[in-house]
C-alpha cells in the first residue's frame, strides 16, 4: 500500500516499483465541472473585436499563428504542450449572462449581441503534442474571421507559453534522469490550477507520477507520494522524540513496501531505525536534505550492510536537471523534483506569441525591430537522415503545392488538423499518445541537442519566402 504525500491513501501498487508509486486514479475529467473560459483574456481584445465590427473589418478571413522568436536562454529544443488543454477551453469560451454583464460594463450593445453568439467556428491546424519547436515554428495556425480569431489570443498563449516552458524543462530533467523515476511533486510552489497543468506537462514529457490528486483525477496520471516530516515530528511526546513510533505507525498502516522520510533528524539513524521496523524488504527511503550525492553513497552502502539490498533511495530537495545530471553516477533509484518544474526551471515562459499573418490572402507581417513577424499562413516540415536524427525544419507558404527539398531524406509533416468548423478533429492524439511522440523524438534529435549547455538549436530552420 502506498502513502498520498503526506496524507496516507491506499491504493494498488505498480508491479516492480517501490510503494511509492500508485495507479492511476481516473482516466480524464471524471466529474470535473467545466465554467466558461471567455473571460481569460486581455481587454484589449474585446475592444478591438468593438472597432472591428464598427468599421466591417471583423469579417474579413484572417490567419493568426502562434511561434517563439528564440529559445530560452540556454535551451537547445522546446516542447510544444497544452494542445489538449486549449482544445479543451476552446469548447468552454461562451458569453453566458455573468460575463456578457462583464462586457457590458465597457462595450456596447451591438458587441455585447454578438458575444451572446459566439461560437470559434473557424479551422485550427497545429504542432503535435510533445513535438518539439524551434524559432520561428508555426506551432498553431487558426483560420477564421478576425472577429472570432482576435479573442483566442490570451488563452491561447497563456496555455501554450506555460505548458511548453513545463515540458521543456522536464524533458531535460527526463534526459538527465537517464531512465530513472521521476516524480513531479511542486504543488505547493506555483497557483494550484497552474500545478494540476503542470503536473500534466511534466507527465508528457516523461516524468512518472505526479503528488498533485486533482492532476491524477483530472488526466489520469499516475499518482505518488512519500510521508511528510510533520509525520515523524508528530510522534514526539514529553519523553522525546519517537522516529521509531512514526515508522511502525506507518508501516502498520500501508506496508512495509512503503517510503520512509530519514531525514526529519539524523539521517544515520533514521536508516538504521527504517530498517529495524520495517525489515530487509522496506520499499524505500527518501532524502529530501543535505549533500545529497554523498548520502546516497552513505546510504545504499548502509543499506545492503543492513541487508536492505533491494531498498531504493529517493532524493527531492530542490532538484534541477543540473541536480539530478550530478547524481546520475550515484545510488538514486527515484527523483522528486518539485520548485524547478513547475517553475520552468528557469524559463518560466516559452517567450511564444499570437500574430496576424494574413488578411484576404495577403500576407501581413509586422517590422518592429526585435519584434518582427514573417508574413503569409505557412506550412512546416522536419527533415531527417536514414538513422532517423533530425537534420533540418523548413517552413514555407502554405499556397506552395508540395514541401521544398531538403537536407535528409525523410519527411516529417509538422502541422496536423486540430480543428475544423469550430468543432475538434476526431481522433486527436492523447496524452499518452503525445508522451510516446515525445519519448521517440528525443532518440531522433542530434546528440550535442540533448546536452544541457548552451548553444544553437539542435535543428537548424530554413525559412522559405517564395514559391518554388
Amino acid at each position: 500500500m502506498c502513502p498520498g504525500y503526506g496524507v496516507f491513501a491506499r491504493r494498488k501498487t505498480r508491479p516492480g516499483l517501490p510503494c511509492l508509486y500508485s495507479d492511476r486514479v481516473s482516466d480524464a475529467f471524471s466529474g470535473v465541472v467545466r465554467s466558461s473560459t471567455a473571460l481569460f483574456t486581455d481587454k484589449y481584445e474585446l475592444t478591438m473585436l468593438e472597432a472591428a465590427l464598427a468599421d466591417g473589418s471583423g469579417e474579413r478571413p484572417c490567419v493568426f499563428e502562434v511561434f517563439a522568436r528564440r529559445l530560452p536562454v540556454g535551451r537547445r529544443y522546446g516542447i510544444v504542450a497544452g494542445t489538449g488543454r486549449l482544445i479543451d477551453a476552446l469548447a468552454s469560451f461562451r458569453f453566458a449572462d455573468a460575463e456578457l454583464a462583464i462586457a457590458a460594463e465597457f462595450l456596447d450593445a451591438t458587441t455585447v449581441d454578438w458575444l451572446r453568439n459566439y461560437r470559434f467556428s473557424g479551422d485550427i491546424d497545429g504542432y503535435r503534442e510533445g513535438d518539439f519547436y524551434f524559432p520561428g515554428s508555426p506551432i498553431l495556425s487558426v483560420h477564421g474571421t478576425f472577429a472570432e480569431c482576435v479573442l483566442l489570443e490570451t488563452l491561447a498563449l497563456s496555455i501554450f507559453n506555460h505548458d511548453s516552458a513545463i515540458a521543456s524543462a522536464a524533458a531535460r530533467m527526463v534526459g538527465a534522469a537517464d531512465g530513472r523515476t521521476l516524480i513531479e511533486m511542486g504543488s505547493r510552489r506555483t497557483h494550484e490550477e497552474a500545478a494540476v497543468a503542470a503536473a500534466r506537462a511534466a507527465y508528457l514529457a516523461g516524468f512518472d507520477s505526479t503528488s498533485n490528486l486533482e492532476a491524477a483525477r483530472r488526466y489520469g496520471i499516475p499518482a505518488a507520494g512519500t510521508a511528510a516530516h510533520a509525520f515523524t515530528l508528530l510522534h514526539t511526546t514529553t519523553a522525546g522524540r519517537d522516529e521509531a513510533s512514526a515508522f511502525r505507525s506507518q508501516i502498520d498502516s500501508l506496508g512495509v513496501g512503503t517510503t520512509l522520510l530519514v531525514d526529519t533528524y539524523d539521517i544515520t539513524q533514521g536508516v538504521a531505525t527504517a530498517v529495524e521496523v520495517a525489515g530487509p524488504e522496506l520499499g524505500g527511503v527518501r532524502i529530501d536534505s543535505g549533500d545529497l550525492g554523498v548520502l546516497a553513497r552513505q546510504v545504499r552502502r548502509q543499506l545492503d550492510d543492513l541487508g536492505a539490498t533491494r531498498t531504493k533511495i529517493v532524493m527531492s530537495g530542490d532538484l534541477d536537471e543540473y541536480g539530478i545530471a550530478g547524481l546520475r553516477a550515484e545510488p538514486v533509484d527515484a527523483y522528486g523534483v518539485g520548485t524547478s518544474v513547475v517553475t520552468g526551471s528557469g524559463a518560466p515562459t516559452a517567450g511564444m506569441v499570437f500574430k496576424l499573418v494574413e488578411v484576404d490572402g495577403i500576407p501581413v507581417e509586422k517590422r518592429s525591430a526585435a519584434k518582427e513577424s514573417r508574413g503569409g499562413a505557412k506550412r512546416a516540415v522536419r527533415y531527417a537522415r536514414r538513422t532517423g536524427t533530425l537534420v533540418e525544419e523548413v517552413v514555407y507558404p502554405a499556397t506552395h503545392p508540395e514541401a521544398p527539398a531538403g537536407e535528409g531524406s525523410v519527411l516529417h509533416e509538422l502541422l496536423v488538423p486540430l480543428v475544423r468548423g469550430g468543432e475538434p478533429v476526431a481522433g486527436l492524439p492523447t496524452l499518452d499518445e503525445g508522451r510516446e511522440l515525445l519519448a521517440r523524438g528525443m532518440v531522433s534529435l542530434p546528440w550535442e541537442g540533448l546536452t544541457l549547455s548552451a548553444g544553437d538549436p539542435a535543428v537548424p530552420t530554413r525559412f522559405v519566402t517564395t514559391e518554388v
